[in-house]
Order: structure tokens, then sequence, then C-alpha cells
């Protein structure tokens, strides 16, 4: 071989051009599996985060509706309203149909839920972009390299609960007023949509919440944490929707008419028995049937029904002192309650908008004084206020008002207590506020929250 072959051939074998193709190659899968990883991923979890939002709504939509609606009902306003979020180019026609919005109930202890098509208590939903239901998430790079598609699954579940401060608290829209010298036991909650005031000397048990949107917003004096005992780790912030005053101009309604929807237990649906002052014949201490006094007295009531009184003239009745049990009363009167009024198993009703559509001077005992026993409770309900001037005694008792609601100094032997207001709740001082752990609260009128447990 001469010389010139020998330096061809040398060249030859040095020659790393074919080498640096196949490097290329490698470089650029690389790049592909690294861009489709950024792509394709970012696009899956965009997929999947709006597929969450969408059974999210779709779920608290479902069980909202399910407290008036049948099945079919509340599944269709669940579709109907995520129906815009999840377009039909992007997530096919069946990412989320009616057989993925399942009733049924939800055990807090075992975190499972199971189906039944009766219940109203949970909702579960799940959506999908699956090869099964021939809408997977499509690759833009990946499927160079053989990955087309990827399946995309979230699912949530929605249970109703009862937030603790609507069965044993004071709740109110606007500004929660307490003052000096009053005790709250271990449960009981204080809770305002502004804000709470406070003054001094005021105890709070271990357990006690006092909650509001800002916690800044709190009112005390400057020594108020020091003057309010167990006050710093009682606070809690949030904020409330009043479920249950919205739907309290339609439960009034629906006593006029005897409706059995929102009746306590100890009173049966049907035609009301309507209350005449002027009819009543009442026996004298000489037992002479005659009646002489002013107002209404508890013989004025059927039991175990609904009974309806019309106002006229000044549209002011008062219930003479006694025990009112066993029935429910709606009016539209401006109701003063007497000195020594007992309200045990009774519903008592106004229409009435006056800031004192409910009013008492002294002594009125909202409920039964039976340490917490089952039953003996009493719910007040006004689209006005309630004012009582001093020692309003409250046991398994409920006020629900529109306007305010004011109780004066002396408010003793609080025990089992909900007051919920759209108004301002002021409270004075030298009270004692008893927890009674939804004991003796069985009757009391709650609304149904909702919030996502999965």
């Amino acid at each position: 071989m001469n010389s010139r072959l020998k330096q061809h051939a040398s060249l030859m074998t040095q020659n790393e051009d074919g080498s640096m193709t196949l490097l290329a190659v490698f470089f650029v899968l690389i790049a592909i599996v690294m861009g489709g990883l950024a792509i394709d991923f970012n696009k899956v979890i965009a997929e999947r985060n709006q597929l969450q939002i969408a059974t999210d709504t779709a779920a608290h939509t479902a069980l909202y509706s399910r407290m008036e609606n049948d099945v079919a009902s509340s599944q269709d306003q669940a579709l109907t309203i995520v129906s815009s979020m999840l377009p039909e180019s992007v997530y096919g026609a069946v990412a989320l149909s009616t057989a993925d919005i399942v009733f049924g109930n939800w055990d807090a202890d075992t975190a499972e839920f199971t189906a039944d098509i009766n219940s109203k208590n949970a909702v579960w939903v799940q959506a999908e972009m699956s090869k099964i239901r021939g809408n997977p998430s499509r690759n833009f790079l990946l499927r160079l390299i053989g990955y087309d598609t990827f399946d995309v699954g979230v699912e949530t579940v929605y249970t109703t609960y009862y937030p603790p401060c609507f069965t044993e608290g004071f709740v109110a829209e606007e500004v929660v007023d307490i003052q000096s010298n009053n005790s709250f036991t271990d449960g009981f909650c204080i809770h305002s949509n502004e804000y709470v005031s406070l003054n001094q000397n005021n105890y709070f048990e271990p357990g006690t919440v006092v909650s509001m949107p800002d916690l800044a917003d709190l009112d005390i004096p400057k020594s108020g944490f020091e003057k309010n005992e167990g006050l710093q780790t009682a606070l809690r912030g949030g904020a409330y929707r009043l479920r249950l005053l919205n739907d309290l101009p339609d439960i009034i309604n629906s006593f006029w008419s005897g409706e059995a929807e929102h009746l306590p237990p100890y009173v049966y649906s049907g035609t009301p028995y309507s209350v005449s002052s002027s009819t009543l014949a009442v026996p004298d201490p000489d037992g002479n049937n005659s009646y002489k006094g002013q107002g209404l007295t508890p013989q004025h009531f059927e039991p175990n029904s609904v009974n309806r009184f019309n106002c006229s003239g000044s549209g002011k009745i008062t219930l003479q002192a006694g025990t009112y049990s066993n029935f429910v009363l709606v009016t539209d009167c401006q109701i003063k309650f007497a000195n020594g009024v007992v309200l045990a198993d009774v519903v008592v009703a106004t229409t009435n908008t006056s800031a004192t559509s409910f009013n008492t001077p002294s002594g009125l005992s909202i409920g039964r004084d039976d340490n917490c026993a089952p039953g003996g409770g009493a719910t007040l309900m006004t689209l006005g206020g309630f004012n009582a001037a001093s020692s309003l005694n409250v046991f398994g008792g409920q006020i629900l008002a529109i306007g305010d609601i004011e109780f004066a100094a002396n408010a003793d032997g609080i025990e089992g207590v909900s007051f919920v207001s759209y108004g301002m709740i002021d409270g004075t001082s030298n009270m004692n506020m008893g927890f009674c752990q939804n004991r003796g609260m069985e009757n009391a009128y709650r609304a149904e929250y909702f919030r996502t447990v999965k």
C-alpha cells in the first residue's frame, strides 16, 4: 500500500461524523421527553385542576338542590351548572355524567362514603378523562415516543353539617356586644360577621369559641386579654352565611296554613286553631266562667296544634304569667311576655317587624329549667327584634330574629341557648352562659351547611 492510500485509510478511521449524528438524535429524543414532561404534564395538571373544580361545584350544587328536590332534578341542576366548565371540545361529552353523581352517607369516623339514593346527607361526584370513556387527555410531544394519552380522574365528597355555633351560642350578622362579668362554659360560641366587642372581667372556659372574619377587629380595652380570662385561646377567624334566617319568613308563613314541614314533633299539621281573646271563658277564683284580664293566658291555646292570632287596633298582645306548652303560635302581633311566663315545648312566631316585636320587662323563661334533660325547649321567631329588660332565663331555648336581640343585666340560668340575629346581639353584664352539649335542643331549628370531606 503506497503512502497516499495509507494516509487516506488513517483519515477514514479517525472520522467521527456518524457518531455525532447518533449523539444528535439522542439529544433530540431527550429534548422531546423533557419537553413532553413539561408541556404534556402541565396540560394534564391543568385539566385535572379543572376537573376538580367541576366536581367540587357539581357536588355542592347537587347536595344543596337535594334539600328541596328529587335525585334526578338535583343531578340535572349540577350538570347544568358545570357544563360550561368542561367544554366538549377539550373534555369530551362524558367527562361527568348523571351516573357520576351519587347520593349517600358519609361516616366521619371511618372516612367512608356509602351510597343511599334516599339520603340528603352527602354526595359523591367523579369526573374522568380516560380511554374507557373515549376522552383521554391527548399528548402533544410524548406521543412522538409512543405515549399518546394519559388517563385523568378526580372525585369529591360533599356532606352536610351543623356548625356548633348555631346549635348553642350567639351568632349575629352585625356586632355581638358583651359587657362585663359574664361567664361562658366549655363549648359555648360567640360569633359575629362584623366583630365581637367585649369589656372586661369575662371568663371563657377552655373549649369556648369567639370568632369573627378578622381577629384584628376584636374590640376590647387595652387590658382586654388580661381582664378577660381565656379569651385569647378562644379566638377563631371565620364567617357564616345565616342560612336559617334567610329561610325564616318562609318558615313562619308555613305556620299560617299548618303545613307539616317545619312543625315540631309535639304539634300536628292541619288547619290552625284561631285564637280569640274576647270569647274565651276562664274560671275566676270563685268558679265563674269569665275572663276579665288583658291579653292571653295558657288556656287560650289549643294543645298539640298550630294556633293563629291576628292583631287589631294597636297590634299588640300580652301573654300573661303562666306555663305555655305543646303548641305553635303564629301571629302578626307585637308580643309582650309578662313577668312569670314560662315557655316549654312551644314555638312562638310573629311577622311583626318592630324592634321590640318580642319584649319582656323581667322574668321570662324560654325553655324548661330541667338541667338539660330532653325536651322542654322553646323557640321564638320574629321578623323584628327581641328585647328583655332584665332577668332573662333560657334553658334549651332559641331566638331567631331578623332584627336585634337585646337582653340586659342579670340574664342568669342560661343553659342551652341559641340566639341568631341579622342585626346585633347586645348582652350587657352578669350573665352565666351554660352549655348543654346539644341536649335539650332536639327541636331547635337549624340549617344545614355544606363542606367537602374528600
